[in-house]
Protein backbone atom coordinates (compact mmCIF):
# COMPACT_ATOMS: atom_id res chain seq x y z
CA UNK A 1 0.00 0.00 0.00
CA UNK A 2 1.01 3.47 -0.98
CA UNK A 3 2.07 5.94 1.93
CA UNK A 4 0.42 8.33 -0.05
CA UNK A 5 -2.91 7.06 -0.38
CA UNK A 6 -2.87 5.87 2.81
CA UNK A 7 -2.44 9.58 4.08
CA UNK A 8 -5.03 10.23 1.87
CA UNK A 9 -7.83 7.69 2.79
CA UNK A 10 -6.37 6.45 6.45
CA UNK A 11 -7.27 3.02 7.22
CA UNK A 12 -10.03 0.81 8.65
CA UNK A 13 -7.77 -0.78 11.24
CA UNK A 14 -8.25 -3.98 9.67
CA UNK A 15 -5.01 -5.74 8.86
CA UNK A 16 -4.44 -8.83 7.31
CA UNK A 17 -0.48 -10.57 6.74
CA UNK A 18 0.59 -6.78 6.90
CA UNK A 19 -1.72 -5.74 4.24
CA UNK A 20 -4.29 -2.93 5.90
CA UNK A 21 -7.39 -2.19 4.41
CA UNK A 22 -7.92 1.57 3.02
CA UNK A 23 -10.87 3.43 4.36
CA UNK A 24 -11.62 4.78 0.83
CA UNK A 25 -15.32 6.66 0.61
CA UNK A 26 -18.14 5.11 -1.59
CA UNK A 27 -18.50 7.60 -4.40
CA UNK A 28 -20.73 10.08 -4.13
CA UNK A 29 -22.68 9.50 -6.92
CA UNK A 30 -23.46 6.31 -5.52
CA UNK A 31 -24.14 7.67 -2.59
CA UNK A 32 -26.70 10.26 -3.31
CA UNK A 33 -28.50 7.73 -5.46
CA UNK A 34 -29.13 5.49 -2.78
CA UNK A 35 -30.12 8.31 -0.04
CA UNK A 36 -32.99 9.31 -3.20
CA UNK A 37 -34.18 5.75 -3.31
CA UNK A 38 -34.80 5.96 0.99
CA UNK A 39 -35.99 9.34 0.54
CA UNK A 40 -38.69 7.42 -3.04
CA UNK A 41 -39.11 4.55 -0.83
CA UNK A 42 -40.74 6.66 2.27
CA UNK A 43 -42.75 8.47 0.12
CA UNK A 44 -43.72 5.66 -1.62
CA UNK A 45 -45.36 3.85 1.40
CA UNK A 46 -47.12 6.64 2.60
CA UNK A 47 -49.03 7.17 -0.57
CA UNK A 48 -49.33 3.23 -2.12
CA UNK A 49 -50.53 0.42 -0.24
CA UNK A 50 -47.29 -1.32 1.30
CA UNK A 51 -46.99 -2.81 5.13
CA UNK A 52 -48.55 -5.93 5.20
CA UNK A 53 -51.16 -6.06 8.63
CA UNK A 54 -52.92 -8.68 9.96
CA UNK A 55 -55.48 -9.33 7.65
CA UNK A 56 -55.05 -6.53 5.07
CA UNK A 57 -52.07 -3.81 4.34
CA UNK A 58 -51.84 0.12 4.64
CA UNK A 59 -53.74 1.73 2.52
CA UNK A 60 -51.59 4.90 1.34
CA UNK A 61 -53.44 8.24 1.35
CA UNK A 62 -53.82 7.81 -2.70
CA UNK A 63 -56.38 5.60 -1.93
CA UNK A 64 -54.87 3.06 -4.77
CA UNK A 65 -55.80 -0.21 -5.16
CA UNK A 66 -55.06 -2.80 -7.35
CA UNK A 67 -58.21 -5.11 -7.28
CA UNK A 68 -60.43 -2.21 -7.40
CA UNK A 69 -58.32 -1.08 -11.05
CA UNK A 70 -58.66 -4.60 -11.76
CA UNK A 71 -62.45 -4.93 -11.49
CA UNK A 72 -62.83 -1.18 -13.10
CA UNK A 73 -61.53 -2.39 -16.05
CA UNK A 74 -63.43 -5.86 -16.09
CA UNK A 75 -66.39 -3.95 -15.34
CA UNK A 76 -65.86 -1.70 -18.56
CA UNK A 77 -65.30 -4.77 -20.76
CA UNK A 78 -68.45 -6.11 -19.50
CA UNK A 79 -70.41 -2.97 -20.44
CA UNK A 80 -68.60 -3.54 -23.46
CA UNK A 81 -69.74 -6.50 -24.50
CA UNK A 82 -72.95 -6.19 -22.78
CA UNK A 83 -75.15 -5.92 -25.69
CA UNK A 84 -73.71 -9.00 -27.60
CA UNK A 85 -73.96 -10.99 -24.63
CA UNK A 86 -77.33 -10.15 -23.69
CA UNK A 87 -77.97 -11.48 -27.69
CA UNK A 88 -76.39 -14.58 -27.03
CA UNK A 89 -78.06 -15.35 -23.67
CA UNK A 90 -82.16 -14.93 -25.66
CA UNK A 91 -80.52 -16.70 -28.75
CA UNK A 92 -81.95 -20.14 -29.83
CA UNK A 93 -79.08 -22.64 -29.22
CA UNK A 94 -78.97 -23.88 -32.84
CA UNK A 95 -78.79 -20.02 -34.23
CA UNK A 96 -76.04 -19.20 -32.99
CA UNK A 97 -73.61 -20.86 -35.63
CA UNK A 98 -75.67 -19.20 -37.97
CA UNK A 99 -75.09 -15.58 -37.00
CA UNK A 100 -71.44 -14.96 -37.97
CA UNK A 101 -70.90 -12.27 -35.90
CA UNK A 102 -72.50 -13.89 -32.78
CA UNK A 103 -70.79 -17.51 -33.44
CA UNK A 104 -67.46 -15.52 -33.58
CA UNK A 105 -67.87 -13.88 -30.49
CA UNK A 106 -69.35 -17.32 -29.01
CA UNK A 107 -66.62 -19.24 -29.81
CA UNK A 108 -63.84 -16.69 -28.81
CA UNK A 109 -65.39 -16.09 -25.59
CA UNK A 110 -66.00 -19.58 -24.88
CA UNK A 111 -61.97 -20.39 -25.22
CA UNK A 112 -61.76 -17.74 -22.61
CA UNK A 113 -64.45 -19.60 -19.85
CA UNK A 114 -62.95 -23.43 -21.18
CA UNK A 115 -59.19 -22.03 -20.92
CA UNK A 116 -59.89 -20.58 -16.88
CA UNK A 117 -62.80 -23.18 -15.76
CA UNK A 118 -62.75 -26.64 -17.86
CA UNK A 119 -58.80 -27.14 -18.96
CA UNK A 120 -58.09 -28.25 -15.54
CA UNK A 121 -59.83 -31.47 -16.24
CA UNK A 122 -60.02 -31.54 -19.80
CA UNK A 123 -56.73 -30.44 -20.89
CA UNK A 124 -55.85 -27.24 -22.41
CA UNK A 125 -56.32 -29.02 -26.05
CA UNK A 126 -59.91 -30.40 -24.53
CA UNK A 127 -58.25 -33.88 -25.81
CA UNK A 128 -59.02 -35.66 -22.19
CA UNK A 129 -57.18 -37.70 -19.71
CA UNK A 130 -58.13 -40.80 -17.78
CA UNK A 131 -61.40 -40.72 -16.18
CA UNK A 132 -62.09 -37.42 -18.04
CA UNK A 133 -63.61 -37.60 -22.01
CA UNK A 134 -61.88 -36.13 -24.89
CA UNK A 135 -64.04 -33.22 -26.54
CA UNK A 136 -62.26 -33.22 -29.79
CA UNK A 137 -64.06 -36.76 -31.17
CA UNK A 138 -67.75 -37.88 -31.36
CA UNK A 139 -68.03 -40.01 -28.52
CA UNK A 140 -70.48 -38.94 -26.18
CA UNK A 141 -71.86 -40.68 -23.07
CA UNK A 142 -74.88 -38.09 -22.71
CA UNK A 143 -74.85 -36.55 -26.48
CA UNK A 144 -73.18 -34.35 -28.32
CA UNK A 145 -75.32 -31.67 -29.74
CA UNK A 146 -75.09 -27.91 -28.68
CA UNK A 147 -78.42 -27.83 -26.84
CA UNK A 148 -76.84 -31.84 -25.04
CA UNK A 149 -73.56 -29.95 -24.36
CA UNK A 150 -75.69 -26.73 -22.45
CA UNK A 151 -77.27 -28.89 -20.44
CA UNK A 152 -73.93 -30.73 -19.18
CA UNK A 153 -72.52 -27.38 -18.65
CA UNK A 154 -75.36 -25.82 -16.90
CA UNK A 155 -75.57 -29.06 -14.47
CA UNK A 156 -72.65 -31.05 -14.29
CA UNK A 157 -72.85 -35.44 -13.84
CA UNK A 158 -73.34 -37.03 -10.85
CA UNK A 159 -72.83 -33.86 -8.19
CA UNK A 160 -75.02 -33.07 -5.27
CA UNK A 161 -75.56 -29.54 -5.75
CA UNK A 162 -78.12 -29.26 -8.69
CA UNK A 163 -81.02 -31.40 -8.75
CA UNK A 164 -80.94 -32.30 -12.42
CA UNK A 165 -77.86 -33.26 -12.79
CA UNK A 166 -77.45 -35.87 -15.33
CA UNK A 167 -77.19 -39.29 -13.30
CA UNK A 168 -76.31 -42.80 -13.52
CA UNK A 169 -74.65 -45.72 -11.49
CA UNK A 170 -73.37 -48.55 -13.06
CA UNK A 171 -73.19 -51.72 -10.47
CA UNK A 172 -70.13 -53.10 -8.91
CA UNK A 173 -70.59 -56.18 -10.15
CA UNK A 174 -67.55 -57.57 -8.09
CA UNK A 175 -67.44 -55.26 -5.09
CA UNK A 176 -71.22 -56.07 -4.64
CA UNK A 177 -70.93 -60.12 -5.17
CA UNK A 178 -73.37 -59.56 -8.17
CA UNK A 179 -71.30 -61.58 -10.35
CA UNK A 180 -68.60 -64.11 -10.11
CA UNK A 181 -64.88 -63.75 -10.69
CA UNK A 182 -65.06 -66.34 -13.19
CA UNK A 183 -68.25 -63.86 -15.13
CA UNK A 184 -66.22 -61.21 -14.65
CA UNK A 185 -63.15 -62.87 -16.33
CA UNK A 186 -65.85 -64.16 -19.40
CA UNK A 187 -67.62 -60.24 -19.60
CA UNK A 188 -64.39 -58.92 -19.88
CA UNK A 189 -62.82 -61.25 -22.37
CA UNK A 190 -66.44 -60.41 -24.61
CA UNK A 191 -66.17 -56.28 -24.13
CA UNK A 192 -62.68 -56.73 -25.44
CA UNK A 193 -63.82 -58.95 -28.35
CA UNK A 194 -66.17 -55.90 -29.38
CA UNK A 195 -63.70 -53.43 -30.72
CA UNK A 196 -60.06 -55.33 -30.34
CA UNK A 197 -58.33 -58.88 -29.00
CA UNK A 198 -59.71 -60.60 -25.82
CA UNK A 199 -57.14 -62.24 -23.39
CA UNK A 200 -58.65 -65.14 -23.78
CA UNK A 201 -60.85 -65.97 -26.72
CA UNK A 202 -62.40 -69.13 -25.13
CA UNK A 203 -64.62 -66.93 -23.08
CA UNK A 204 -65.86 -64.60 -25.39
CA UNK A 205 -68.87 -66.92 -26.09
CA UNK A 206 -69.70 -66.96 -22.62
CA UNK A 207 -69.17 -64.28 -21.98
CA UNK A 208 -71.65 -62.48 -24.30
CA UNK A 209 -74.07 -64.65 -22.49
CA UNK A 210 -73.08 -63.15 -19.34
CA UNK A 211 -73.31 -59.40 -20.85
CA UNK A 212 -76.92 -60.06 -22.30
CA UNK A 213 -78.19 -61.10 -18.76
CA UNK A 214 -76.37 -58.32 -17.10
CA UNK A 215 -75.55 -55.52 -19.00
CA UNK A 216 -77.14 -54.89 -22.08
CA UNK A 217 -80.29 -53.36 -20.53
CA UNK A 218 -78.05 -50.24 -20.41
CA UNK A 219 -75.61 -50.77 -23.06
CA UNK A 220 -77.54 -52.24 -25.43
CA UNK A 221 -78.07 -55.71 -27.02
CA UNK A 222 -74.81 -54.55 -29.31
CA UNK A 223 -73.39 -52.54 -26.63
CA UNK A 224 -73.74 -49.75 -28.55
CA UNK A 225 -74.27 -47.58 -25.39
CA UNK A 226 -77.54 -45.46 -24.54
CA UNK A 227 -76.97 -41.47 -24.17
CA UNK A 228 -80.25 -41.19 -21.83
CA UNK A 229 -78.53 -43.18 -19.47
CA UNK A 230 -74.91 -41.74 -20.28
CA UNK A 231 -73.93 -45.90 -20.58
CA UNK A 232 -71.00 -45.61 -22.97
CA UNK A 233 -70.47 -47.08 -26.58
CA UNK A 234 -68.26 -50.62 -25.38
CA UNK A 235 -68.24 -51.30 -29.44
CA UNK A 236 -66.21 -48.42 -30.58
CA UNK A 237 -62.49 -48.99 -29.25
CA UNK A 238 -62.55 -45.34 -27.32
CA UNK A 239 -62.07 -45.81 -23.77
CA UNK A 240 -62.55 -43.29 -20.79
CA UNK A 241 -60.88 -45.33 -17.97
CA UNK A 242 -58.69 -47.95 -20.28
CA UNK A 243 -59.44 -50.81 -22.72
CA UNK A 244 -56.72 -53.49 -21.76
CA UNK A 245 -58.02 -56.11 -19.15
CA UNK A 246 -57.05 -54.69 -15.76
CA UNK A 247 -58.64 -51.32 -16.82
CA UNK A 248 -62.25 -52.94 -17.71
CA UNK A 249 -61.86 -55.62 -15.13
CA UNK A 250 -61.42 -52.95 -12.53
CA UNK A 251 -64.53 -51.18 -13.96
CA UNK A 252 -66.69 -54.35 -14.30
CA UNK A 253 -65.22 -54.92 -10.33
CA UNK A 254 -65.62 -51.66 -8.84
CA UNK A 255 -67.74 -49.62 -11.23
CA UNK A 256 -66.68 -45.73 -12.20
CA UNK A 257 -68.60 -42.84 -11.09
CA UNK A 258 -67.00 -39.50 -12.58
CA UNK A 259 -68.38 -36.68 -11.17
CA UNK A 260 -68.64 -33.18 -13.08
CA UNK A 261 -69.51 -29.62 -11.16
CA UNK A 262 -72.55 -27.67 -12.38
CA UNK A 263 -71.23 -24.34 -13.93
CA UNK A 264 -75.19 -22.46 -13.42
CA UNK A 265 -74.12 -21.51 -10.15
CA UNK A 266 -71.32 -20.44 -11.16
CA UNK A 267 -70.94 -18.85 -15.06
CA UNK A 268 -73.30 -16.77 -16.66
CA UNK A 269 -76.38 -18.16 -18.98
CA UNK A 270 -73.50 -16.25 -21.91
CA UNK A 271 -70.61 -17.82 -20.77
CA UNK A 272 -72.54 -21.11 -20.75
CA UNK A 273 -73.84 -21.16 -23.95
CA UNK A 274 -70.54 -19.24 -25.29
CA UNK A 275 -68.05 -22.35 -23.78
CA UNK A 276 -70.88 -25.23 -25.15
CA UNK A 277 -70.30 -23.26 -28.61
CA UNK A 278 -66.78 -23.49 -28.26
CA UNK A 279 -66.64 -27.46 -27.45
CA UNK A 280 -69.43 -27.61 -30.00
CA UNK A 281 -67.26 -26.71 -32.79
CA UNK A 282 -63.95 -28.22 -31.36
CA UNK A 283 -64.78 -31.12 -34.41
CA UNK A 284 -66.87 -33.36 -32.13
CA UNK A 285 -69.95 -31.55 -32.27
CA UNK A 286 -73.18 -33.41 -33.43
Amino acid sequence: MSDDLKDKHGTTGHSWDGIEELNTPLPRWWLYTFYICIVWGIIYTILYPAWPLVNRATGGILGYSSRAELAEQVAEVENANAGINQRLAEAELTQISADPELNQFAVSAGASVFQTWCAQCHGSGAAGAKGYPNLLDDDWLWGGSIEDIHYTVSHGIRNEEDFDARYSQMPAFGADELLEDEQIDAVVNYVMSLSGTPQDPALVEEGAVVFEENCAACHGEQALGDREQGAPNLADAIWLYGGDYAAIRETVENARFGVMPAWANRLSEAQIRAVASYVHQLGGGE
